[in-house]
């Protein structure tokens, strides 16, 4: 399995009037719900996401390693050619980015969840129903006014983000370690406390610290009905990574609508462009707006995701559908090269991220037709690119889009 080396491609770059879109719907992949069954993107009605399946080729991508489950971090990493076992990013770093918030040296960020919790504080719901964006701003101002580590040197911001979602950065002194999660990841246990596994005085002051907040926080929240606790994911240090448009010398731009894809975009050294709207032609539209400014666009579908979390097969289903719906605009702005595919697999039938293959197109006028007829799992797999790591498919664009200078005499 091919990891992208940065340095050679870098070497390699020139520049061209050639616009590449990477079209990313979360969670693509799928499986059946019962055998000899068909996936989610299988039963979707899509001729537009056919033809290009049929003009250019597939294959079906590993974000992390073959079985490995990926979070949503590392797997865009992953699409963005970083190789997320030498990049690993904390979730809390994506979030805190993605809404503007810039991390300072000396920042713990996290990603916090809203939670429900019983009598007994085992978790009931680990997204407190998906309560309204508005109820997380209300929360997290109530978070900010009544919890404090100031008596330990330490400033606590905390900010809304979207949904149940929300970021909390501790600043201060003398922070670090190598920090574990609060959610136990199903319901029915308790939250888990947070662990500092690099064994460093630093770590684990700073685990001790987050703890003492997590349970202000949780006694502040034991009055909400739905939101009565709360989790942290991803705690750790903005790292510095290589920047995506300086690296490919492309000019590049993220389409998103959930904060977290814009903080990875804006880890990477992307511009983030502001739209109004949360649906795929909202998104479109944002693109048709920008084409003339930029050479590279991330373009990012969350529902997909969400839905196959939430066990909805069939609302996964018509999200992909709706996506389809838009391929002709983009076909429109004449792209050299478009592909279209997803961070992770997130089957309905699994309600989680998955460890499966991501189905992967690569359409435009130097990509050879391998004779593939649809786009689906299956499908896919019988494609030109095969299985591949997800660390190619930039690499790959670049050739397509004619950006990459012969290698040696």
């Amino acid at each position: 399995m091919v990891i992208t080396d940065h340095k050679v491609y870098e070497e390699l770059i020139s520049s061209n009037d050639n616009k590449i879109v990477l079209l990313v719907m979360d969670g693509l992949g799928g499986l059946p719900m019962k055998p000899n069954g068909l996936t989610e993107l299988e039963s979707a009605y899509t001729p537009n996401l056919d033809r290009l399946a049929r003009e250019g080729s597939s294959g079906r991508s590993i974000p992390v390693r073959p079985g490995v489950t990926p979070g949503s971090g590392p797997a865009h990493l992953s699409l963005f050619s970083y190789d997320p076992v030498r990049y690993e990013i904390g979730r809390g770093v994506l979030e805190a980015l993605g809404i503007g918030f810039e991390l300072g040296p000396n920042d713990m960020a996290a990603r916090g969840n809203f939670a429900t919790a019983d009598e007994n504080g085992l978790i009931t719901d680990r997204r407190a129903g998906r309560i309204s964006t508005k109820e997380c701003v209300r929360l997290t101002a109530k978070l900010q006014a009544n919890t404090s580590l100031a008596e330990d040197g330490v400033e606590v911001i905390v900010k809304p983000v979207k949904e149940h979602r929300f970021v909390v950065v501790f600043r201060g002194e003398g922070l670090g370690g190598e920090l574990t999660e609060t959610d136990p990841l199903v319901t029915g246990k308790p939250p888990l406390p947070v662990e500092d596994l690099s064994g460093t005085p630093e770590g684990q002051r700073t685990a001790q610290l987050i703890n003492k907040w997590v349970a202000q926080a949780r006694k502040v929240l034991a009055d909400e009905p739905r939101a009565n606790s709360l989790n942290l994911r991803g705690i750790a240090k903005d790292p510095g990574l290589p920047q995506f448009p300086k690296t490919y010398r492309l000019r590049s731009a993220a389409i998103a609508v959930y904060p977290m894809y814009k903080g990875v975009a804006r880890l990477v050294g992307m511009e983030v462009i502001q739209f109004e709207g949360d649906r795929p032609h909202h998104e479109i539209e944002a693109l048709k707006k920008v084409w003339e400014d930029y050479d590279f666009f991330f373009v990012h579908i969350k529902k997909t995701d969400s839905y196959g979390e939430d066990g909805n097969f069939e609302a996964k289903v018509h999200e992909i559908e709706a996506v389809d719906a838009v391929i002709p605009d983009i076909l429109a702005l004449n792209p050299s090269v478009l592909i279209v595919t997803g961070d992770h697999s997130t089957p309905a039938k699994m309600r989680s991220h998955s460890y499966h293959p991501v189905p992967t197109l690569f359409w435009g006028p130097d990509v050879m037709q391998d004779g593939v007829a649809t786009f689906g799992e299956r499908a896919s797999e019988r494609g030109a690119m095969s299985v591949f790591h997800a660390t190619e498919i930039i690499p790959w664009a670049l050739g397509y889009a004619g950006r990459l200078k012969k290698f040696g005499a």
